[in-house]
């Protein structure tokens, strides 16, 4: 079975997304703990990131 560059993927596990983006696993998840996070997918009690929202928010931020 052939793997999917992150880049590729619609949707990151935590730890992906921590690696794609160079922010630490604990900032993200005390950014997706807000219930207005648009880049938040909850599968069960599995949290997914929104890759192409995920870029949106980190371009528009100034600081994290």
């Amino acid at each position: 079975m052939k793997e999917v560059p992150i880049w590729k993927k619609s949707n990151l596990t935590i730890e992906e997304a921590a690696a794609y983006s160079g922010i630490g696993i604990g900032k993200i998840r005390e950014i997706t703990n807000d219930e207005r996070c648009r880049f938040v997918l909850w599968v069960g009690s599995k949290r997914l990131i929104k890759r192409r929202l995920f870029d949106e928010y980190i371009e528009g931020c100034y600081s994290i």
